[in-house]
This record gives structure tokens, C-alpha cells and sequence, in this order.
């Protein structure tokens, strides 16, 4: 059974990470943003913007939250306490074009799970258990501490942490060839190691540390396939989002839309559906014939870039 619908294509995408940085770094001198007499408002060609910056690294290991909070630093968005909530709660919700581009993409493999869930797929049913098994002990964690995490960590000096520190983690397990093509199906995840996943992706509440990257690295360890890892961190990925932006929709949506509207959020949501489309693909055939390495190298320039650039107080 193949995992993703749709054909794969293998492109030399280094350009990718430079899309990513010329769309951040490159957008606060290009478009003039900066100066106080600028409306501290989501213009178009802004959530054009997150939504490119969300869609290519929602589910890469480099943080789309870091990246989106460096964003917003750099778009000069949220300077009001209303816009402040509200765009952080954007920086959420956006996530519906990621979770709606691996609907598409991985459809066979829900629809696998949902025949599982009414009997008719053992497999589908092992999958679907391993999943909600993963999430719950995120989704408790974060109930529990995600005012602390938005007070004290949604800044770009954690986030720069936290890239440096992931990105050295990636080279260490890179050279310690953990991530080496051996190990189980994702149909051989049970309940205790999908469990240890879970606790694992909890770490991801933090800014900057990737969701992806620590699903991917414990399921590795606890005995998946770097195949099968990536593709639990995927459908982990759609569970957890989902949760995560119908919470954060149900408690401050109307803030969104009374500060934004509808009509911009939707526009950066569709974008960011298409760039997670090409993002998604991009990484399956990377990982094919190629390591992670690049993703520990491109955290740890990342995060030093932004800490040169908070040293000069370019903000």
C-alpha cells in the first residue's frame, strides 16, 4: 500500500531552505515594514507570507512555530495586545492548510483507519490506536502548561535556542546512524512505544524544537523504520493539529476575524495548504536517498542568524 496518492517527484530542492529564509529574513527591508507609522495589520502579501512559511516547514524538523513567531517579529504584526492575541492565535490556526494537505495526501491511509475503526481493517484499526494513544499525552501536557508555554517561550531568543540545541541533536543522531533503514512496519507499533512518542512530541510545545524532528527521532528509537517514522510523525502530525487549531479556533477565532477578517486568514491558510503539499513530497523523496543533516545544519545557522540579529536589535 502506498502511503502518499499522488506521484512523487525528485527535485534538487536546496532552494527550498533558501525560499524559507529570503521570505523571512528578506520581507522587513523589501516591503518597508518596520517603521511605526505602518498599520499593525494582516495584509495580504503578509499572510501570503506565513502561510508559504507554514506549509514548507510544518512538517519538516525545523519548528513552522519558530519560524511563524520569527515571522511575526519580522512582519512587525501583533505591536497591539489585541493584534498580539489574535495573530498568535493565527499562527494556530493557519495549520488547517497542513492538516488538509496530508488529508489529501495520506487519504488511502485514513481511509485505511476508518475501516479499522468500523472492523474491516486489523491494520487500520492497530494504526488508529497508535495514534490516539501518541496524542493524549501531549494533548494533557499542553492543557496544563500551554499558558506558561505562550508567556515565557513564544520569543525568538527561546526559539533560537531550541534550534541551535535541535539542530545539534540531528548531526549527533546522523552520526550515530540511528536513523539507519532498519526497523519495524507502522503496522508493528503498539500501544507502549506509540505511547513513548507521545511523550516525546510533548517537547514540541516548546518553539523551535519541532514537532516533527522529536517524533521522528523516538520512533526511530523505539524500533520503526525511518520509512514508518516519518509517516506516524505525518498522521501524528494531522491528530495533534487538528486538536490544537479546533481548541485554539473554539477559544479565540473571533479574535482573528475581528481583527483580520476572513477573507486574508483564509487566503494564508489555502497557501499554506499548497506549499505543505510540496513540502510533504519534497521531504519523502529527500529521506529516500539522502539524510537529515541538512535540517540539523539549517536549525543551527538559523538560530545563530537570529541571535546576531537580536545582538544588533534589528527588531
Amino acid at each position: 500500500m502506498t502511503a502518499i496518492d499522488t506521484q512523487k517527484h525528485s527535485k534538487p530542492l536546496i532552494s527550498f531552505f533558501v525560499m524559507v529564509g529570503c521570505l523571512i529574513l528578506c520581507a522587513k527591508p523589501a516591503f518597508g515594514v518596520g517603521g511605526a507609522s505602518l498599520q499593525d495589520n494582516l495584509d495580504l502579501w503578509k499572510a501570503i507570507v506565513l502561510g508559504v512559511v507554514e506549509g514548507l516547514t510544518e512538517f519538516l524538523p525545523i519548528s513552522s512555530t519558530g519560524h511563524l513567531l520569527a515571522g511575526k517579529e519580522f512582519l512587525d504584526l501583533g505591536q497591539t495586545p489585541a493584534t498580539e492575541k489574535a495573530i498568535e492565535s493565527y499562527i494556530v490556526s493557519i495549520q488547517i492548510g497542513a492538516i488538509c494537505a496530508v488529508a489529501f495526501l495520506y487519504r488511502s491511509r485514513l481511509k485505511q483507519m476508518m475501516q479499522g475503526l468500523q472492523g474491516d481493517s486489523p491494520e487500520g484499526r492497530q494504526i488508529l490506536t497508535s495514534l490516539i494513544v501518541a496524542f493524549i499525552p501531549t494533548a494533557l501536557i499542553g492543557y496544563f502548561i500551554s499558558d506558561f508555554v505562550k508567556d515565557e517561550l513564544y520569543g525568538l531568543g527561546p526559539v533560537a535556542g531550541a534550534w541551535i540545541v535541535g539542530g545539534l541533536c540531528i548531526l549527533f543522531v546522523q552520526k550515530k546512524q540511528w536513523f539507519a533503514n532498519r526497523g519495524s512496519s507502522l503496522e508493528g507499533l503498539g500501544a507502549s512505544r506509540a505511547a513513548i512518542i507521545g511523550l516525546a512530541q510533548a517537547l514540541a510545545l516548546w518553539p523551535g524544537v519541532s514537532r516533527s524532528l522529536v517524533t521522528i527521532v523516538a520512533a526511530v528509537l523505539v524500533g520503526l523504520s525511518l520509512k514508518a517514522a516519518v509517516e506516524f510523525s505525518f498522521l501524528l502530525g494531522f491528530v495533534t493539529l487538528t486538536a490544537a487549531t479546533v481548541y485554539e479556533m473554539g477559544t479565540d477565532g473571533q479574535g482573528i476575524i475581528d481583527n483580520f477578517g476572513y477573507l486574508t486568514p483564509s487566503i494564508g491558510i489555502i497557501v499554506a495548504f499548497l506549499a505543505a503539499i510540496v513540502s510533504v513530497r519534497w521531504m519523502v523523496d529527500w529521506l529516500e536517498t539522502r539524510s537529515l543533516s541538512i535540517f540539523g545544519y539549517y536549525r543551527i545557522l538559523a538560530g545563530c542568524a537570529v541571535y546576531f540579529l537580536l545582538f544588533v536589535d534589528f527588531f
